[in-house]
């Protein structure tokens, strides 16, 4: 038989056969934790084929390749953000060392099997690299009491993070209402690292009063990878009567406490006198 109609048989019952080359297990984590070394695995089964190559793209920009019948049968290609352990990456693995913000992207494995044709099988997926908070959310602008009826406005930011984290308030264990909660447009500092902001503000009721201390939490997610929380109890009165506020601001008075401390027993019980009889005048004239 003619050389070339052999070879296009061949081809063509190849063909028909169909490739039994096909990826048994592809893994890239979704997320990194900057300064993190980070495994990609590539499982494959040839199925009777013969493998041609095995390679590695990031952002369709290869990096990694691995050809059993060249000399070195593997290759590396330098890209910013990639560091590669070349003695622990084989055909099926690859380890990549101390991942930073450039190292994310969009990760391919493609597989090919011999010649004449060539079938490959591949698969891709986003790795992203995350630098974390410094610290949990911090909580500001919070009193240690209210009164039913104060203007309660607090904060919750955390600080220095990439991607930054989203925020949540809970009220006692529950969602915080919408209407309560407003959030700040994210800012970056010089090298990059994104703040988040929000504030929780409401009026205290005597719904709040009934549940004796608020307890006000703050939480600070980065996808599935980071989960902190901040937690602030704050006591809630009654609101105060004019008469009440009127004794509250006799026995705080500082001409009291220095009259009581002035060592004239008489004289003291004279300025003391004149201190709540002032006061009292203050307090019918503004009622």
């Amino acid at each position: 038989m003619n050389p070339f109609l052999n070879s296009v048989l061949s081809i063509l019952m190849f063909a028909l056969k169909g490739s039994a080359l096909r990826l048994e297990s592809f893994y890239i984590p979704d997320h990194a934790i900057q300064g993190e070394d980070v495994q990609l695995s590539c499982n494959y089964d040839l199925e009777g084929d013969k493998l041609y190559s095995v390679k590695w793209y990031r952002n369709g920009q290869e990096f990694y390749r691995y050809i059993p019948s060249d000399n070195p049968s593997t290759a590396v290609f330098t890209q910013p953000g990639l560091y590669i352990d070349e003695f622990k990456s084989t055909e099926t693995k690859i380890f990549l060392k101390n991942v930073d913000l450039m190292t994310t992207g969009l990760f391919r494995c493609e597989i090919s099997g011999e010649a004449p044709l060539f079938p490959t099988a591949s698969q891709e997926t986003i790795l992203i690299v995350v630098d974390l908070p410094d610290d949990g959310p911090i909580i500001s602008g919070s009193l240690p009491r209210y009164h039913v009826g104060d203007q309660l406005n607090i904060s919750c930011i955390s600080p220095n993070s990439v991607p930054a984290a989203k925020l949540k308030w809970f009220i006692n264990g529950e969602y915080a209402d919408s209407e309560f909660v407003h959030e700040f447009e994210e800012s970056s500092n010089r090298f990059g690292l994104q703040t988040s902001r929000q504030d929780l503000r409401f009026k205290v009721t005597e719904n709040h009063l009934r549940k004796g201390d608020l307890k006000l939490k703050c939480t600070a997610t980065i996808a599935t990878i980071y989960w902190k929380s901040n937690e602030e109890s704050v006591q809630i009165m009654r609101k105060q009567t004019q008469f009440e506020k009127f004794k509250s601001e006799i026995w705080s008075s500082d001409s009291i406490m220095r009259s009581i401390s002035g060592g004239n027993e008489l004289k003291s019980s004279h300025s003391v006198l004149l201190v709540l009889l002032s006061t009292l005048i203050a307090f019918l004239v503004h009622s």
